[in-house]
């Protein structure tokens, strides 16, 4: 792992220029994983050159899995002969999506076994929805050598209602299911398009499932036998990127066209940039933001699943937010500790009051001021990008590789649009 930093010198002068979006990390990993459930050549395209994909691909050949015809954003994939249940600890220790990998791996193999999945500080959380899950399928769970161990002859149909909506909960069932004996009912199954998605590829393979992209999955397992190939999973835009890049355009003013992206993905965002003054105009598959004036105050954006405001939109919003004018409540409902950048924002000159652990109020306009940050998870890290590039003065962010996880050569993209921002190697 290569050590480096961001070196960001903020500005007031307007962007612009055209910056594209490339494929969703939340959208690739879980294609990735399905690999798993496979035989046949399967072919990977409009994958982003992330850390996060790099690792997985990684897990996936220790398994015996083989990649063939491997360019920058695509690669053939086939698991006709994988090897052994353990998912690689120095590898799978450092990604929370690394457990997505197991549903399929015990599904096909009978057993598996793996540490607790992490990455970031928003990767250290319970996995309770998983161990229920996979005991409701009939596996059997002991912890060996400080790693979970699930095992089980063959797993069978179950009806699993989530008592919290999961993306990753979601899509990790429905992958265990695929080649379980009866049917599976996933109940406040979470929406997210990517879900359907990985529905569409799985059936277009041979799975079946049905109701994908509604709060009701149901899926008729083929009784053990592996999805045929050959198949092909295209990775969908990243709607994250896209609305971070939104906020960036907003906050810093000027005039964007953010492309390759799909704005239906972006609806409530999109929406409440229009109620704070921002001008965005949408097409099939690009936005364009444009803001000259004044930001106006929100009176709450409330982060919710899909298809509300996204949570992992929350941040870069908040360091827009401090370009209003006047008071803003942002509320977090998602994850707890999503708001603990805050303190660091408020350094910068930031304006930010803590209401409680979910809430926080951010008075505006308030000018930030460049100063060394480090990146705490993925996407509080480009927060701070964006958080360094309308500052005054220059700033260095540490930890790049939670932002290297997420996002492909981000700095080469925001120059194109007018950010002054270098990688250097420490």
């Amino acid at each position: 792992m290569t050590k480096a930093t961001f070196h960001i010198s903020g500005s007031s002068k307007p962007l612009r220029g055209s910056i594209d979006v490339r494929g969703a990390k939340n959208d690739i990993l879980k294609g990735l994983a399905a690999v798993l459930l496979t035989k046949g050549d399967i072919a990977y395209k409009n994958m982003p050159q992330i850390e996060d994909v790099d690792r997985t691909l990684e897990l996936l050949a220790a398994l015996g899995v083989r990649m063939t015809g491997k360019t920058a954003r695509a690669c053939m994939l086939n698991a006709s002969h994988i090897k052994g249940h353990i998912l690689r600890r120095d590898i799978a220790e450092q990604i929370r999506a690394s457990i997505v990998l197991a549903g399929p791996l015990l599904a096909r193999q009978g057993k598996v076994r793996f540490p607790f999945p992490g990455g970031c500080v928003l990767g250290k959380r319970p996995i309770d929805l998983f161990v229920r899950g996979w005991q409701a399928m009939g596996a059997r769970v002991r912890v060996v050598d400080d790693e979970y161990e699930f095992s089980a002859s063959r797993l069978h149909g179950a009806d699993i209602t989530f008592y919290k909506v999961s993306v990753t909960g979601t899509e990790a069932m429905m992958l265990s299911a695929v080649l379980a004996h009866g049917t599976t009912t996933l109940r406040n199954a979470a929406l997210e398009p990517e879900i359907p998605h990985l529905a569409d590829f799985l059936n277009s393979l041979g799975a079946h499932i049905s109701g994908a992209g509604t709060s009701t999955i149901v899926i008729e397992g083929t009784g053990g036998s592996v999805l045929e190939g050959p198949g092909e999973f295209v990775t969908l835009p990243d709607r994250i990127e896209a609305g971070s890049f939104a906020a960036l355009a907003a906050a810093r003013g000027g005039k964007v066209k953010i492309t390759s992206c799909n704005p239906e993905h972006l609806a409530v965002p999109i929406e409440i940039l229009r109620e704070m003054g921002v001008r965005v105009t949408v097409g099939k598959d690009f936005m364009l933001i444009e803001r000259t004036g004044k930001i106006k105050p929100i009176d709450m954006i409330k982060t919710r699943e899909y298809p509300g405001f996204p949570t992992d939109l929350q941040a870069p919003f908040t360091v827009l937010l401090t370009r209003a004018q006047g008071a803003s409540l942002v509320f977090e409902t998602i994850f707890e500790g999503r708001l603990a950048y805050v303190d660091d924002l408020n350094r910068m000159g930031a304006y930010i009051t803590p209401c409680d652990p979910h809430r926080v109020l951010v008075n505006g306009p308030t000018e930030l001021r460049g100063r060394r940050v480090e990146s705490p998870d993925i996407r509080a890290g480009l927060a701070f990008v964006i958080a360094a590039a309308i500052a005054k003065g220059p700033s260095v962010l540490e930890g790049i590789y939670k932002i290297d996880r997420g996002y492909e050569k981000i700095e080469a993209r925001l120059r194109r649009i007018g950010v002054d921002i270098e990688r250097k190697k420490s």
